[in-house]
């Protein structure tokens, strides 16, 4: 299938796969003379894979390290995400129930204990991926991917870096303008190698450039008004690409 097709097929942009194939994550089985990619229907199984990652937050660079690993198995893998799945299902209706009991409680139908409003809650982001594949090949082994893993972290860092770095140099332009939406669709393509955003939450991660502080002072260091021109190019890229 066509580059095209595929994206029609299932979805997402063809830049979306571009860029999958530039980090190595998702590469077309042929490329014709003309530079025409083609995926194989082993391409499809494996975007598939990617897809069932990315719904469960898992973000690019650790896709690349599980399905390049040479002990991969994509049954077992589909059987993880099932696994991650019915917990990511269980935890949502147990928050739901909740929901309805405090709204009950509010209106003073049922009375509810403050350890009964709280039971439940969990801040603890168990990587379960990790956790499979310390029980698979023991600590040490994993510990040193993560050490390999934290390279890449410092590498995406100046990376970061020089994308604000070139923003700030254009900073005095329109948002909407060519030059500024090439780079923040690098910033948005290098954010969804480290998570999970859609259009929506990167324009409302715009947003919170300028809303908190924390954030206005951090990137307005590369340059005054550097947050606000970000977030008004994210807000443009974010409506011109639904």
């Amino acid at each position: 299938m066509k580059v095209k097709e595929v994206a029609d097929l299932v979805h997402i942009s063809v830049r979306t796969l571009h860029h999958y194939d530039e980090i190595g994550l998702l590469k077309p089985d042929t490329i014709t003379q003309s530079g025409y990619r083609n995926y194989s229907q082993k391409n499809l199984d494996d975007l598939q894979q990617i897809l069932f990652f990315r719904a469960l937050d898992v973000p690019l660079k650790k896709i690349i390290e599980i399905m390049q690993d040479p002990t991969y198995d994509r049954k077992k893998t589909l059987q993880l995400h099932r696994h991650n799945l019915l917990q990511r299902q269980k935890q949502i209706t147990q928050m739901i129930e909740k929901i309805d009991r405090t709204l009950l409680h509010d209106e003073g139908e049922i009375m509810m204990t403050n350890e009964e409003k709280f039971k439940g809650f969990s801040f603890t982001n168990v990587n379960l991926y990790e956790k499979e594949a310390k029980d698979k090949w023991g600590n040490q082994t994993v510990d040193e991917v993560n050490k390999r893993i934290k390279g890449s972290e410092e590498e995406l860092t100046t990376r970061m870096n020089q994308i604000y770095a070139d923003l700030a140099t254009i900073r005095h332009t329109s948002p909407a303008s060519e030059e500024a939406q090439v780079q923040i669709e690098k910033w948005f393509y290098l954010l969804n190698e480290m998570g999970n955003y859609s259009l929506e939450t990167f324009a409302g991660l715009g947003e919170m450039y300028v809303a908190d502080e924390r954030f206005t002072k951090n990137i307005n260091q590369f340059g005054d008004g550097l947050a606000t021109f970000m977030r008004d190019a994210m807000n443009f890229y974010a409506k011109n690409h639904n």
